[in-house]
């Protein structure tokens, strides 16, 4: 595995770029005045060669919190290879990955298969492990004509825009986040248990702080299923503020990730690359489509736990 670049690593210039890889300097469109950027001129097959572009390419996903490529005609084995770069990847448990690329999990709609209905919610990955990804790299191989698109969000954002009287009321507060709430609910009980046992509900502060950027993350998304320490004499005057209260501020600070101002969306080709920052986003697969064929590929790549 190679040692994850940082913000502080970022270099101060553009990184040099051999002839043979690009034809000119990295080209950046920022795409919402929030959050997102398509790069062009970047192959991440050749990229992945060239630590001076990788480190580029991670002070970019700092700043704009998800990255958009197309035309990527690269093999399952490069995917891997750019997002081993910044850490080791992780299998999913339900999902499961590719026999040949372990960690390269495969997305695939299609006609014969319904949708789980898993995707099309506001969420950020696997924050029911005690350690979630600190990113994605998703590719598409098929996808609709039309529809299929997603969405990302940026919490820092949400977080910032909050209302001080909310932020002073969260501050310290903890959720459990559940697998076996969501993916494990439509499982035989049997099952879902066993789910449960293998991957118990994970911990995380309500506001996170970013690794790297050290900025403040609203990090409660559709896995968290309730506060751990809101039941105080600060917060608690009733048994009616107990449940219902802690229930209706969850579920206010879940519904920021709906503000569009805070949002990017991203019409996907085949062959389009998406590497976004887990830590400080959400995202939400869009299920407007016909029964079609949708494949997608991602490599989750390994986070660290939550503070």
């Amino acid at each position: 595995m190679s040692t994850p670049v940082s913000a502080t690593q970022a270099p101060s210039s553009p990184a040099k770029v051999s002839p043979t890889a690009l034809a000119s300097a990295i080209k950046v469109e920022q795409l919402t005045c929030t959050i997102g950027a398509e790069i062009t001129n970047v192959n991440i097959g050749v990229a992945a060669q060239d630590a001076g572009m990788m480190q580029e390419i991670y002070a970019l996903l700092l700043k704009h919190r998800v990255l958009f490529f197309r035309d990527q005609d690269i093999s399952r084995a490069d995917h891997v290879k750019f997002a081993s770069h910044f850490g080791d990847l992780e299998d999913h448990p339900v999902a499961g990955s590719d026999p040949d690329h372990p960690g390269l999990v495969r997305i695939y709609k299609s006609p014969d298969q319904p949708n789980d209905r898993y995707e099309n919610s506001w969420h950020t990955d696997a924050t029911w492990r005690e350690k979630p990804p600190m990113g994605c790299v998703l590719r598409c191989v098929e996808c609709p004509p039309v529809g299929g698109d997603t969405m990302w969000v940026n919490m820092v954002e949400a977080y910032a825009r909050l209302p001080e009287d909310i932020k002073q009321k969260i501050e310290g507060l903890k959720a459990r986040h559940s697998i076996e709430a969501s993916f494990g609910a439509a499982m035989p009980e049997e099952k879902r248990l066993a789910l449960h046992r293998q991957f118990p509900d994970a911990e995380h502060p309500v506001v996170r702080t970013h690794p790297d950027t050290g900025e403040k993350t609203l990090f409660v998304n559709a896995f968290a299923t309730h506060f751990t320490n809101y039941h105080t004499g600060a917060n608690v005057r009733y048994g009616q503020d107990y449940s219902p209260g802690a229930s209706q501020l969850l579920n206010y600070l879940i519904s920021q990730a709906y503000i569009p101002e805070y949002q990017v969306r991203w019409r996907w080709k085949p062959n389009s690359v998406a590497f976004w920052d887990n830590r400080s986003t959400q995202h939400y697969a869009v299920m407007d489509y016909p029964p079609c064929h949708r494949k997608m590929e991602r490599a989750g790549i390994m986070g660290d736990t939550p503070f």
